[in-house]
Formats: C-alpha cells, sequence, structure tokens
C-alpha cells in the first residue's frame, strides 16, 4: 500500500471496470437474469475496493468527512461485499435452472451475513478510538485498540472465509465441466488462492504486532500486491468462458462458410441474386454465411425441375458399397442427384429462359410442383449440417462420375 499515487490499485480497478463495461449492455437487455446481476454486483464491489483502497481516495474521504481513518470502514465494508459477491456468484452461477429455488435460498442467507458483518464492522469502528490517521498500516497500528482489533479480525475472518468456499466450489465445480469454462474456474480458483495468501499476510502482520515484532511490510506491501494480481487473475476467469464462446462460434461460422463453399461453386450459375448482402469486406461472417446459405438455397430451387429420384437411388447404391457412414451414404446421394441435375440444367438452360420455366428460386415462372421438387428428392439440403455433408460428398468418386456421366450425355446431344 506504499504507493502515494494509487496506481497499484487504480490500474486493477480500472481493468475490471472495462470487463464490467461489457457485461452492462448484457445486464440492460437481460436484467432479471440472476447470475448475471451476480457477475455485474462482483465486478462492481471488487471496483470499489480497489478504487477506495487507494492512498488518495483514502486521503480524500478522511478529508472531506472530518473523521480520522473515516476510509477504513468504507474499504473494510466493500470488502466483506466483494466477498459475498464471491459466494453468490458460485451459488448463481453452479446450479442449473432445476435448482434455482434452492440456489435463492442459499443466495438469501449469504446475503443476510454479508449484511450482518458489514453492520458490524462500522459498528465497532464507531465504538473504537482512531485519533491517528494512517493512510497504509491502519490494520497494524490499530491491531490492538478496543473495538478496532475485532473489526479488522471480522473482516479479514470474513474475507478468509469466502476465499476458502469459493476456492473449494470452484474447484469442485472445474471436476465437472470442461473447455473454457474449465479455465476460467482454474483461473478464479487461483485468484481466491491468492486471496487467502492476502489474508495469511495480513494476520501475519497483526500477529506480529500482538507479539510486539515488527512485520509490517508483509500488510502494507506483499498484501496489496497479491490483492492485485489476485484481482486480475479472477476477472481473466470470469471473462475468459465468455470469450471462449464467442472465439469458438467465429470459429465454427468461418469453418461452415468454407466447407459450403464447392457446394456454392456447384450451384454458382444457377444462382440468381437479388441483393448481396455480403458485399464489403466489412461484412460480419454471420452475414457472410447466410447469404452463402441463401444463394445454395437459391441453386437448389433453380435446378429442382431436373432433379432425378432414379439418379440419386443409383448412386445411393453405390455409395452403400464404400465403407462409409449412413449420413454420408445419404449425402453423397443427394450430392450425385444435385451435380447431375446441374449439368442437365445448364443445358436446357436457354430453352427454359425462352418459355420462362425456369427463373429464380420463388418467382412465379416456376411451376408450383418444381418448386418443392428438392423436398422429394434430396433428403439433407435445408439443414445447416446437411448442406456441409453435401458439400463435402461432391469431392467423392460417385458424385464425379455422376457429373462425368451427365456431360458425356450432354456432349452426344
Amino acid at each position: 500500500m506504499n504507493d502515494p499515487h494509487g496506481l497499484a490499485f487504480y490500474v486493477p480497478g480500472t481493468f475490471l471496470a472495462l470487463i464490467l463495461g461489457t457485461r452492462i449492455p448484457a445486464l440492460w437487455r437481460h436484467p432479471h437474469d440472476r447470475l448475471l446481476r451476480s457477475v455485474c454486483v462482483l465486478l462492481t464491489t471488487s471496483i470499489g475496493v480497489f478504487f477506495s483502497c487507494a492512498v488518495p481516495t483514502m486521503a480524500a474521504v478522511n478529508r472531506l468527512t472530518g473523521v480520522p481513518n473515516a476510509a477504513a470502514p468504507i474499504v473494510y465494508s466493500l470488502l466483506t461485499a466483494f466477498s459475498g459477491a464471491n459466494i453468490l456468484l458460485i451459488i448463481h452461477w453452479s446450479r442449473g435452472p432445476d435448482e434455482a429455488d434452492r440456489a435463492a435460498r442459499w443466495a438469501r442467507r449469504c446475503t443476510a451475513v454479508t449484511a450482518a458483518v458489514i453492520v458490524a464492522v462500522n459498528v465497532l469502528f464507531l465504538l473504537g478510538d482512531t485519533p491517528v490517521e494512517r493512510l497504509t498500516d491502519l490494520d497494524t497500528y490499530y491491531a490492538s485498540t478496543p473495538f478496532i482489533r475485532e473489526m479488522i479480525l471480522l473482516y479479514l475472518l470474513a474475507h478468509t472465509t469466502a476465499g476458502v468456499i469459493g476456492s473449494f466450489l470452484c474447484a469442485r465445480w472445474a471436476r465437472e465441466v470442461h473447455g473454457g469454462l474449465k479455465a476460467g474456474l482454474a483461473l478464479i480458483t487461483l485468484g481466491y488462492l491468492l486471496n487467502l495468501s492476502y489474508d495469511v499476510l495480513k494476520f501475519s502482520a497483526v500477529g506480529a504486532r500482538w507479539a510486539h515484532r515488527d512485520w509490517d511490510q508483509l500488510s502494507t506491501r506483499y498484501a496489496a500486491a497479491l490483492a492485485s494480481l489476485s484481482a486480475l487473475v479472477a476477472g481473466l476467469g470470469f471473462v475468459l468462458p465468455l470469450l471462449s464462446q464467442r472465439l469458438a462460434a467465429y470459429w465454427d461460422m468461418w469453418r461452415r462458410f468454407y466447407q459450403l463453399r464447392p457446394l456454392w461453386r456447384e450451384l454458382r450459375e444457377a444462382m440468381h441474386r437479388s441483393i448481396d448482402l455480403a458485399a464489403g469486406p466489412c461484412t460480419s461472417i454471420e452475414i457472410r454465411v447466410t447469404q452463402l446459405e441463401s444463394d445454395i438455397h437459391d441453386g437448389i430451387l433453380a435446378v429442382s425441375p431436373h432433379l432425378d429420384a432414379r439418379q440419386r437411388e443409383r448412386a445411393l447404391e453405390e455409395a452403400r458399397r464404400s465403407s462409409r457412414s449412413a449420413d454420408d451414404v445419404v449425402a453423397i446421394a443427394d450430392a450425385a442427384a444435385l451435380a447431375h441435375a446441374v449439368v442437365v440444367w445448364g443445358r436446357e438452360r436457354p430453352a427454359d429462359k425462352d418459355t420462362g420455366q425456369a427463373g429464380p428460386a420463388g418467382l412465379p415462372g416456376l411451376p408450383g410442383p418444381f418448386r418443392q421438387n428438392h423436398r422429394s428428392v434430396l433428403t439433407l439440403p435445408d439443414h445447416p449440417a446437411g448442406l456441409v455433408r453435401m458439400s463435402r460428398a461432391l469431392s467423392s468418386d460417385v458424385v464425379k462420375s455422376f457429373r462425368d456421366a451427365a456431360a458425356l450425355e450432354d456432349s452426344r446431344r
């Protein structure tokens, strides 16, 4: 705490404020989400702890109130609230929807205990006497002062209890989950353990005062450094599951985009874009995938009058001879029928344009029975996973043979 400018507290406090800023829009949209509220309460109290613990802030509070060390009960109250918020978050986070009532009961108990400790901390401060302002070493300077001694022990015990419970719950829960959530819980557990180390140093410094020894450096220097580090580690732990989920979703969308490209290229000539949603380098991947799938469905509808169920049955029989899964066999049969239809559509396209039979998907020029023809021949294309399997199947030997056969038939005509 020997930091006259408060940077050791303002920097992590600002970091946590930035994290809180990423959660506020979600809280605004879902104000009744208990888990989200718990996250925001935890971040808010931790920000309050760091900003209130900074020497400039404490000096300003003491000066404005005119009471020596008036900042002390504020800091201890915020530390207690932070400890309670940790337990509240774990309660709501680890419980499923079917345990909501049980979680609510435990949350009320935790809130009641936290409030009682905060009241006791402030009452003990009022009963005690702290005439000398101590901005960095109040814990050790007043370690033997009646009522103030009890106040210090009470907030340290509350902080330690929350750290033990939080680390135990997170470590136990981490064994049941995987991925980003598991890594996040590991970081949060590490943050709790660092907080426990903070408590050990504080207790050691206070106990040394009772033994008439000076171990104040443990409290004023090393404990403060551990507090800042624990906040950063725990903050990363709360953010990591969210970031990993978003990155995984982003990666899945790009992978889906590239997996669908072969099918898009197969149907490119049959597509009739009325609007290009994916124009521009800054277009999001979600819009790109939506446009790609829209184009693919448009192309399938355009060639649907030429889908031949007999071609699909032949492809299905050939695909079954290979050692492939049932889904892959169906995808190959669909892809073969579609590749054959694309070649036939390309051959008859000029005549269709003259007669007005083939037009953009869904336009009046396409006869009603043909608009849904692909649904009676193909089995997968209306499902994203089916489209991806069909797109992969286009590279199979069965599909190539059907495409080549259709092209050969076209050359003979």
